[in-house]
């Protein structure tokens, strides 16, 4: 369904005589479009106080010859980052305070446990902690910092203190996703730097031409070489699917969602895609479980909202897991303790790395808390196939 998809698309772009995959030649930096600028179809001019619209040939090419505002600025945006000034991706506006997060955090650090103190003047003196948060994967929301004794301290609670001694403070993750007017072709977000190359396969030629972490893609075609998908992201440029993560928007209702309103999870390309009345409204990366505490695949519905609560944990024997993780935000529980939930400590996304729970970006997580509601359906699923069904193997789960 896929490659006839793609194909369809891909020829539905060659009538406009190739100007969509001269303007896909150049993939440079990480997208950021201003998603309500005019831009007109490709190739066409209108005249205007600081002169006509550049082709994609000439914006390409000859990029000085173009003047860098209003519609041309969008317009030479859009064609150096490899995507269709005529047809970019159809986003709607997010609120920027979505990703400011409601509380500050710092990570513990101390390798032989974090001592909690009941006064300042203890935590300052090092003196009397009444219990010890064990060593591990340690992090504290705060809510005033103090100084003294040449010493600082936070407290996490109040009435409650940790030193200042191997503590690192945090900054809110940047990443986040998409929301969309209507339903885009499909597309893809680059997981790491690579170099494309000329065609699919390792043999094929470098092309000199580098996508960066976060970049924004639109795929054209996909063949599968030596047990390897590579797909076409421009005219000549061609990356192998570890390179990217994949959305391809399928407003097919899924078995056993029994509304209109779903999120789908994605757990081989590390997505998710919110779905309402037939089309895509939102996509993102996530990080799910990582092998042997799988995010289980099947058909859920979330149970409880929380705007934030503490996650612990450990499911080792010798508890070189443990973590301790106070006031995650924004959780939706689904699956036992498998949640979708804001991940502060990471930027990750696009790669396994959880107990089993879906990190988001704080953005995405609390868009997705607003969107959604106790009962929405949330549907897991994994095209390869290799992550296990029995649900035998499934503990509780975690972050």
């Amino acid at each position: 369904m896929l490659r006839s998809m793609l194909r369809t698309m891909h020829l539905k772009y060659a009538l406009f005589g190739g100007l969509f995959l001269t303007a896909a030649l150049l993939a440079l930096g990480v997208f950021s479009v201003p998603v309500d600028a005019a831009v007109p179809a490709a190739g066409s001019e209108r005249a205007g106080a600081s002169g006509s619209i550049c082709p994609p040939r000439l914006l390409l090419q000859q990029p000085q010859r173009c003047v860098r505002d209003g519609a041309r600025a969008a317009q030479l945006e859009y064609a150096t980052q490899g995507l269709d000034p005529a047809h970019p991706l159809p986003l709607a506006r997010l609120d920027p305070s979505l990703g400011q997060l409601p509380f500050s955090y710092i990570q513990s650090r101390n390798e032989n446990g974090t001592p909690l103190y009941t006064s300042l003047q203890d935590a300052l003196k090092d003196q009397n902690p009444y219990r010890t948060v064990e060593p591990g994967f340690v992090f504290f929301s705060w809510i005033a910092r103090d100084e003294g004794n040449n010493s600082v301290a936070y407290m996490i609670t109040p009435g409650v203190y940790v030193r200042g001694d191997g503590m690192a403070r945090l900054a809110a993750p940047s990443f986040r996703g998409l929301a969309f007017k209507r339903t885009p072709q499909p597309f893809a977000w680059v997981l790491a730097h690579d170099e494309t190359r000329a065609g699919p396969g390792y043999d094929q030629a470098k092309t000199g031409r580098t996508v960066e972490r976060f970049q924004l893609v639109y795929v054209f075609d996909r063949q599968e070489v030596e047990g390897r998908a590579w797909y076409r992201i421009g005219a000549q440029d061609w990356v192998e699917d570890r390179t990217l993560a994949v959305l391809t928007p399928d407003p097919t209702r899924p078995e056993g969602v029994e509304a209109d309103r779903w999120i789908s999870i994605n757990l081989y390309e590390q997505t998710l895609a919110v779905y309402e009345s037939g089309r895509l409204i939102f996509a993102t990366l996530v990080s799910s479980g990582l092998d042997g505490w799988w995010t289980q695949p099947g058909t859920f519905q979330v149970y409880e909202k929380l705007e934030a609560d503490p996650m612990s944990g450990s499911f080792t024997a010798d508890r070189s897991d443990y973590y301790y993780l106070e006031d995650v935000p924004w959780i939706l529980y689904f699956d036992k303790s498998r949640a979708l939930h804001g991940a502060y400590w990471h930027n990750g996304y696009g790669y396994p790395r959880s107990h089993g729970c879906v990190n988001l970006s704080p953005a995405d997580a609390h868009w997705l808390y607003d969107w959604a509601d106790v009962g929405t359906w949330v549907y897991v699923y994994d095209p390869t196939g290799r992550t296990p069904t029995d649900a035998e193997l499934y503990g509780e789960g975690g972050a």
